[in-house]
């Protein structure tokens, strides 16, 4: 046994085997020689449990001197007697996940499999052009909030925007912004949530990131008079050519049933029931079904039952509302947009506050909470409840207006007279 040193170290020569050469003050600090005349130091150490085991602390070279490799042996020797097992913890590095291979499990997990059939895509999509490009390389179990939060906001500013290759349409653009950075965190929020009942991951860093609500929920439309500007904007952008009629008519059957978008956009012919008045959606074509297990019905006002029955007769795996070109369902966000905007109606209601409309209106004319879940097909009565809330504070809301007029009347009733009027009455 020698000290190690560099001039120790570069005097040791190969033979033909590997030969270790111990050092004579750190017990376990040693260099390895391999038969190729490669030199590498080494920490061996016995772990809390007994065994003997072998860490390579680097290749000695001008970037790893004898000096260095000793300052850090001392420092693994002194975690190793705190309990620390470094061979154990490189061999669990090696065998941690990236959360490219987080994101693989979860996709080709049963909890994946089991959302709609409406939401995998759209959660496949913000995953593969969002989450692996800015996160898929890292450890998932070293991914920070922050991380995620710097992740939310190059999605957020376009940084993860790109035009990719479809099969169904041959070129789609990826655009990022504000929404699709907030369902991407949901997205990667659900993949942790899995690895952690799973028992891969023990911490869940998106669960502590606020995403920001729509404001859709808030915002409806609550007269007869928005409709009408809603609708005959509609009319307008169709007879111009503006619109296809297929999404005019799209956004007309949410606004008179409370469809959800995707259910819309997505119906097929085969789940329409026109002697029975209804759409009848199986489980896993509909947000709630894959956790209920159960179809949701939709009414059809006679309205909707004109909508339907005026679009091109299909097979019954075909769209109702057919796309312009392409294989996929028909896209309404954008043409929505422009709709919105020419009907002059709030920045934040979307088509889902077309659904939303319904419910509140139906709560504001009486409905039972059993009533709104079943025609909005919600599966949890917490969610119709604020449809409840909205219709008592409506209500409320036009109690006072009503009183208004009899309140400035009881205002004035208990006014006392101001001096004046009490002297010149005094004097007559």
């Amino acid at each position: 046994m020698t000290r190690l040193t560099k001039t120790t170290v570069d005097a040791e020569q190969p033979t033909d085997k590997e030969r270790f050469v111990w050092d004579s003050e750190l017990k376990g600090f040693g260099l390895k020689i391999f038969p190729t005349g490669a030199k590498s130091f080494v920490v061996q150490y016995r772990t809390a449990e007994g065994r003997t085991r072998r860490y390579t602390v680097g290749k000695y070279s001008s970037n790893l001197t004898a000096d260095q490799a000793r300052k850090i042996a001392k420092g693994l020797l002194a975690d190793v007697t705190r309990g620390a097992d470094p061979q154990a913890e490189v061999k669990a590095r090696r065998e941690a996940w990236t959360v490219n291979q987080l994101l693989d499990a979860y996709l080709a997990s049963p909890a994946f499999a089991d959302k709609a059939d409406s939401t995998r895509p759209i959660d496949l999509g913000r995953i593969n052009h969002h989450l692996r490009p800015l996160l898929g390389s890292r450890f998932a179990d070293q991914i920070t909030s922050d991380d995620i939060k710097r992740a939310r906001t190059a999605i957020t500013d376009g940084k993860t925007a790109a035009k990719v290759k479809t099969k169904s349409r041959g070129l789609a653009r990826v655009t990022g912004g504000a929404g699709t950075a907030d369902k991407a965190v949901l997205a990667l929020r659900a993949a942790y949530t899995w690895a952690i009942d799973q028992g891969h991951l023990t911490e869940n860093p998106a669960a502590r990131i606020k995403v920001a609500q729509s404001g859709e929920r808030d915002t409806i439309i609550d007269d007869a008079e928005v409709y009408a500007r809603l609708f005959g904007t509609v009319e307008q952008m169709e007879n111009e050519k503006r619109i296809r009629p297929a999404v005019a008519d799209a956004i007309r059957l949410i606004a008179l049933t409370g469809a959800r978008r995707g259910e819309a956009s997505r119906l097929i012919w085969k789940w329409v029931d026109m002697k029975a008045r209804q759409i009848v959606l199986p489980p896993k074509s509909h947000k709630t079904g894959h956790k209920t297990g159960k179809a949701r019905i939709i009414a059809l006002p006679a309205a909707a039952l004109e909508i339907i029955a005026r679009q091109p007769a299909g097979e019954p795996d075909d769209y109702v509302f057919k796309p312009a070109k392409g294989i996929g369902p028909l896209a309404l966000a954008k043409p929505w947009e422009r709709v919105r905007q020419e009907a002059e109606l709030p920045e934040n209601i979307g088509l889902h506050g077309l659904r939303h409309s319904v419910g509140s209106h139906m709560a504001m004319n009486g409905a039972s909470l059993n009533e709104i879940m079943e025609i909005l097909g919600h599966r949890q009565a917490s969610t119709s409840m604020r449809y409840i809330h909205f219709a008592e504070k409506a209500r409320s809301t036009l109690g006072e207006r009503a009183a208004s007029v009899a309140v400035a009347g009881l205002k004035d009733s208990t006014k006392k007279p101001d001096a004046t009027e009490s002297e010149g009455e005094g004097q007559k």
